[in-house]
């Protein structure tokens, strides 16, 4: 780690302070070669726990040097694998509790900005947003509702990027865990003064889920990606070896790939499962039935959801 990022670490935590020519020359250092470093990372992070009233232009620091540490320190480029959202979730919960918007908003934009991030990571940065609005303590509550059991719009806002960002689940897929947190919020918040665009994100959220497309391979492991990449550079590979590799770990695109090499397409396939993805199953529906029934009533937003999917189907 240079010395500048260690000594501007113990200067902060004596003063609580961090100036905009420091922050600049934190810039010049971080990206001098164009990379951040690990020890740099940590730096950064401890800096930040020892600030006492951050700044905009250090919050857009931090929150622009972390995420590019998280994503890119490493190939392949864009994504975060386990052991990085273990590092990211161990120098945030470090004290068990996550203290500031810059570490919240950091969470949300790597989970935004990723090719794929795994689910302990996206369900911790949730875990983060329920606890909030359950306890009324937390970085989006600073100088706004103090109340516990409401949505402030700061939540109602973070919560949407979360659970709609295309490094979950597939690029605005919203997953079973995300659509039941929905629910969760919503019974536990009925009748409170909640963000006006509360109720817009639950039926957004929880119809998703229930007609949204979702394939389980969507979404790259971090393993596979380098995989592909090292294929890609090297010019000796087989692109008939590559190809008929992917259509085995993935029936469903058969149907494209046939087109292209002249065979004959396969019924149902990929575009079956589109269509599909469309309708509400059997299983959906006892799924919702079962959120609905769990208080023994139907509440405005959930009857403004199942207008939304009787209006869907028509």
């Amino acid at each position: 780690m240079s010395m500048q990022f260690s000594a501007l670490a113990e200067q902060v935590k004596s003063d609580g302070f961090v100036s905009s020519d420091e922050i600049l020359g934190l810039r010049q250092l971080g990206w001098g070669d164009g990379k951040i470093y690990r020890e740099e990372a940590e730096a950064i992070f401890a800096i930040n726990n020892d600030i006492r009233d951050a700044s905009e232009e250090w919050v857009d620091f931090f929150v622009e040097a972390l995420s590019e540490f998280v994503l890119n320190g490493t190939e392949p480029k864009g994504h975060c694998d386990d052991a990085e959202a273990r590092w990211l979730i161990n120098a945030i919960d470090h004290d068990g509790v996550l203290e500031s918007m810059a570490e919240l908003e950091l969470l949300v934009r790597v989970i935004e900005k990723a090719v794929n991030v795994p689910e302990l990571l996206k369900h911790y940065a949730l875990k983060q947003i329920e606890q909030e609005v359950m306890t009324g303590v937390g970085p989006t509550r600073s100088g706004g509702i103090l109340c516990d059991a409401a949505i402030t719009s700061a939540e109602c806002a973070i919560v949407r990027r979360i659970v709609f960002a295309s490094g979950g689940h597939g690029p605005a897929a919203v997953s079973r865990y995300d659509a039941e947190m929905l629910f969760r919020l919503k019974d536990s918040t009925l009748n409170h003064d909640n963000a006006q665009g509360w109720p817009d994100l639950f039926v957004d959220g929880v119809a998703n889920y229930l007609q949204g497309f979702f394939h389980a391979k969507a979404q790259l492991d971090h393993a596979r990606q380098l995989e592909l990449e090292s294929f890609i550079a090297d010019n000796k590979a087989s692109v008939g070896r590559f190809f008929g590799q992917m259509a085995k770990e993935m029936p469903e695109v058969h149907n494209h790939f046939g087109k292209v090499f002249g065979k004959k397409a396969q019924r149902g396939g990929f575009q079956a499962r589109m269509v599909e993805g469309e309708l509400v199953t059997e299983a959906e529906g006892k799924w919702l039935d079962d959120m609905i029934e769990a208080d023994g009533m139907v509440d405005d937003l959930e009857r403004a959801l199942l207008d939304r999917i009787k209006q869907d189907s028509n």
